[in-house]
């Protein structure tokens, strides 16, 4: 059951990366005593939400974190012709899980430069990758190619491979020694 005190944990969680102390849940709870805290901290406890550590540290559970990871799905919205939409919660959706298969071998780069805007990845823009030694063809990839580092499409014809950015202002790259696939484009995110 969701309560206040679980919405401000959640807030603080979510800004902070970490749990707060029992003084600055005084503070976020607008308590004027620590057994106050206690007893809400035991509530949580017996919910499962957080967990101590063997300093007797609160530490978050899979359950409190999957509460901050998701979000409401409230429907569709029209990108042609304007529509009539009416909002409703349709499922709430788990970031996580909607956007990364394999956890261990995910992670996420900040994009710099402009080679590929053509796929619609700017200059800041932040994209989940996945680790992989190979790739298909026409897959944007994360690569290394004699001893550098670029994002670019990943091409193979055949014996060839080669990398092809997404801006005509730059040219195709034919490694002369190597061209090793890090990882796979999975998803961009942008910020506006």
């Amino acid at each position: 059951m969701r309560n206040e005190y679980q919405t401000k944990l959640e807030s603080f969680y979510s800004q902070n990366k970490r749990m707060p102390t029992y003084s600055e849940m005084m503070k976020l709870f607008s308590f004027k005593s620590k057994n106050a805290v206690f007893k809400v901290v035991g509530k949580l406890l017996e919910a499962g939400l957080v967990a101590k550590d063997h300093l007797g540290r609160l530490l978050p559970t899979k359950s409190f974190t999957e509460n901050i990871a998701s979000i409401p799905m409230l429907g569709f919205v029209t990108a042609g012709l304007p529509a009539t939409v009416e909002e409703e919660l349709a499922d709430m959706i788990n970031l996580d899980d909607l956007l990364i298969e394999k956890k261990a071998t995910t992670y996420m780069l900040e994009v710099d430069g402009d080679s590929m805007i053509d796929a619609h990845i700017s200059k800041g823009d932040m994209v989940l990758v996945e680790r992989a030694n190979q790739a298909k063809d026409g897959q944007i990839v994360i690569a290394e190619v004699d001893g550098e580092f670029t994002m670019k499409y990943f091409r193979k014809e055949g014996g060839k491979v080669w990398l092809e950015p997404a801006n005509k202002n730059y040219q195709p790259i034919y490694p002369e020694h190597s061209l090793n696939v890090i990882a796979v484009l999975k998803a961009v995110i942008r910020k506006y």
